[in-house]
């Protein structure tokens, strides 16, 4: 990674990993931005195009934004790519900025033999309140708002091998737009302790990001980890993308398994996923009111582990 500028005005920077990039414009002002693009994970362009969208917002809403425009990246195979499947992905994705109540307000294209499709996003938090990866805290409680277990799914249905069900399943959550997370954390508690979205890293690697940046342990009950309809099946299939495999390799030395969790599981906990949701940790005593909020309101929240202080920066129990 090159060395990134540095100015007084960058509130986030690259250095602890974080979601996006902060930068004050004021006392009562702070952009929010980000940029992310990937390959088709699903056959239906439209869904395509919704779910590399909701991708491309998570990160301002994981710094406890608000995104307010963006901007189209893609790549297609020039002459190839039928027009009404272009229009399909384009179609999935402004439905999504929209229901964001951000703007799309241009994009840039490139002849590529494989599509991708992404956006640049912008948003605006109050430089007090910018949400980071690495501020837990001793004592905090760790939730998650979206079952972990995308990857293998997406890879079953790249091998036509996943069930109708489980590919709707999947679909769904990876379309939930973390708007309804963000909003639940701001409306109850206002700030996290630290907060991040799980995506290509796992669960496992974003986690393990949070506790080396805080300096502190992240206890993660397997059990409590929500897992995609279908996930388990194709887990226990050995299902994984090549990514998930790489994420459990790499988190394994920082990684202390208490009691025996089946591969299957630990496997899916490191799965790589697209479109995840938050990752964050309150104080213990804020925790009736959250979950009550959440609960009132149906929105998705469980509650996975703990903050503490041990040996390794993950814990498995």
């Amino acid at each position: 990674m090159p060395v990134l500028g540095t100015d007084d005005r960058v509130l986030v920077g690259n250095e602890t990993h974080d979601d996006a990039g902060v930068y004050r414009i004021s006392d009562d002002v702070a952009l929010v931005q980000t940029v992310d693009f990937f390959t088709p994970v699903v056959d239906d362009p439209e869904h395509f195009g919704r779910i590399a969208a909701a991708n491309s917002l998570s990160d301002v809403y994981a710094m406890g934004g608000i995104p307010l425009t963006a901007l189209n990246l893609l790549a297609v195979p020039e002459g190839v790519l039928p027009p009404a499947t272009l229009g399909a992905m384009l179609r999935g994705g402004q439905a999504m900025i929209t229901a964001a109540g951000a703007v799309l307000i241009g994009g840039h294209s490139i002849d590529d033999p494989e599509p991708k499709m992404g956006y640049a996003v912008t948003g605006t938090v109050h430089p007090d309140h910018v949400w980071r990866n690495s501020t837990a805290r001793e004592g905090d409680l760790l939730y998650l708002t979206k079952p972990v277990g995308t990857g293998v799914v997406i890879k079953a249905i790249k091998d036509a091998v996943a069930e109708p069900a489980e590919t709707e399943a999947v679909i769904a959550w990876m379309e939930r737009l973390n708007r309804g997370a963000r909003d639940l954390i701001v409306d109850t508690i206002r700030d996290p302790s630290a907060c991040t979205d799980v995506t290509g890293f796992g669960l496992l690697g974003h986690a393990l990001e949070m506790a080396l940046g805080s300096g502190l342990t992240l206890a993660i009950r397997a059990e409590a980890v929500p897992l995609v309809e279908g996930s388990e099946r194709q887990a226990r299939a050995d299902r994984f993308p090549a990514g998930s495999r790489d994420n459990l390799r790499y988190v394994e030395p920082y990684l202390l398994v208490e009691r025996p969790v089946p591969d299957w599981r630990l496997g899916l906990l490191a799965d790589a996923v697209t479109s995840g949701g938050l990752l964050f940790t309150v104080p213990e005593g804020r925790a009736p009111e959250l979950e009550a909020e959440a609960a009132r309101r149906g929105q998705p929240l469980f509650r996975i582990g703990r903050v503490e202080r041990g040996k390794k920066p993950l814990v498995v129990r």
